[in-house]
């Protein structure tokens, strides 16, 4: 097996970032501890590799914050690895019954909806309906300002 180690540059290179990232990256994850040589080059295994990857794609594709891809990444690196097979790749999603109250309240909503487009979609014209739109209860006890 080859235990290559892999200088600043090249792994900029491959993770398309630039060094000042990489550098930042690893006073946040203590999962990046490149090894140092003699003259104060950073480098870096397949495995940390891996894992500045996996960083790039929990902060800038799945749009993860640093604490969140922290939390993340601690999580998948103490699961136990195991094959990505189809059954396991995604979970199947899980399907709730809503309660009786948020059901009434999404039919109630979807009625209300049912009534405004029915209004706006009507032949009246438009003083009229801006009348029936006004004539409505407001919802807060503050005067609109008018532009």
């Amino acid at each position: 097996m080859e235990d290559r180690l892999y200088k600043i540059g090249e792994v900029c290179r491959m993770a398309d970032v630039q060094p000042y990232v990489l550098r930042y990256w690893e006073t946040e994850f203590p999962q990046l501890a490149p090894n140092k040589s003699g003259g104060g080059q950073r480098l870096y295994t397949k495995n940390e590799i891996d894992v500045i990857l996996r960083i790039k794609q929990l902060l800038y594709s799945e749009g993860f914050t640093i604490a969140g891809a922290k939390k993340k990444l601690e999580t998948e690196l103490n699961e136990p690895a195991a094959p990505e097979t189809p059954a396991t790749a995604a979970p199947a999603p899980t399907t709730t019954q809503p309660s009786p109250a948020l059901a009434k309240a999404l039919l109630d909503m979807k009625r209300e909806l049912g009534e405004i487009l029915e209004l706006l979609s009507s032949d009246q014209p438009a003083e009229r309906k801006s009348a029936t739109i006004r004539s409505r209860p407001a919802r807060s006890s503050s005067p609109k300002a008018s532009s």
